[in-house]
C-alpha cells in the first residue's frame, strides 16, 4: 500500500518554482520595457527629423527663388532673402527672414508677423547660416540642430538631429 502522506510539494520545490517563475517574469518585463523605450525613441527620432527636414525644405525653396541674400540683416543666426515672391502692392522686391524665436524656427515675411515652422515638441538648439560666394553666384550653407523634447522632463531630450545643407540661389 502507498502512503498518502507523501502527496503534494515540498517547501523547497515551491520556492524553486516561484524563483524560476519570477526570473522568467522579470526577463519578459525587461524585454517589454526595452521594446517600449525603443518605440518612443524611434518616434522621437522621426519627429525631430521631420521638423528638421521641413525647415530645410522651406529655406531651400525660398533661397532657390530669391533674388539675393540681403546682407545688411543676414548674420550667423538669421538669413534674410530678397525675393519677388509675396510682393506688397506696388513693390518690386520683398524680404523674408529665417531665424530662431524662443526655441523654434520662424519665418517672417515683410509686413507680417513671424510664423513658427517647427512644432512645440522640439527645441532648435542651433541654426547657423554661412554666405558662400563663388564665381557662379551666391549660396548659403545651413547648419541646423533640432532636439525632440522629453515629455516627462524639459531638461533632457529623446533625440537630436543635425542637418547641414548648402543651397544655391537660382536668380543670381
Amino acid at each position: 500500500m502507498k502512503n498518502n502522506k507523501n502527496k503534494g510539494f515540498s517547501i523547497l520545490e515551491v520556492v524553486v518554482s516561484v524563483a524560476i517563475f519570477a526570473f522568467i517574469l522579470l526577463l519578459l518585463m525587461s524585454i517589454f520595457f526595452q521594446f517600449n523605450f525603443l518605440n518612443f525613441k524611434t518616434k522621437a527620432d522621426r519627429e525631430a527629423l521631420e521638423n528638421a527636414r521641413k525647415v530645410m525644405d522651406m529655406i531651400s525653396y525660398e533661397a532657390k527663388g530669391a533674388k539675393s541674400i540681403y546682407t545688411p540683416t543676414t548674420n550667423l543666426n538669421q538669413l534674410s532673402l530678397e525675393t519677388t515672391r509675396y510682393l506688397p502692392t506696388g513693390e518690386t522686391a520683398s524680404f523674408i527672414d529665417f531665424f530662431i524665436c524662443n526655441t523654434a524656427v520662424c519665418l517672417k515675411k515683410e509686413f507680417q508677423a513671424p510664423v513658427q515652422l517647427t512644432s512645440d515638441n522640439v527645441i532648435v538648439r542651433k541654426m547657423e547660416f554661412s554666405n558662400v560666394i563663388s564665381a557662379t553666384g551666391s549660396s548659403v550653407k545651413i547648419d541646423l540642430t533640432i532636439d525632440k523634447k522629453n515629455p516627462t522632463s524639459d531638461q533632457s531630450q529623446y533625440s537630436s538631429i543635425n542637418l547641414t545643407q548648402t543651397v544655391s540661389l537660382r536668380n543670381n
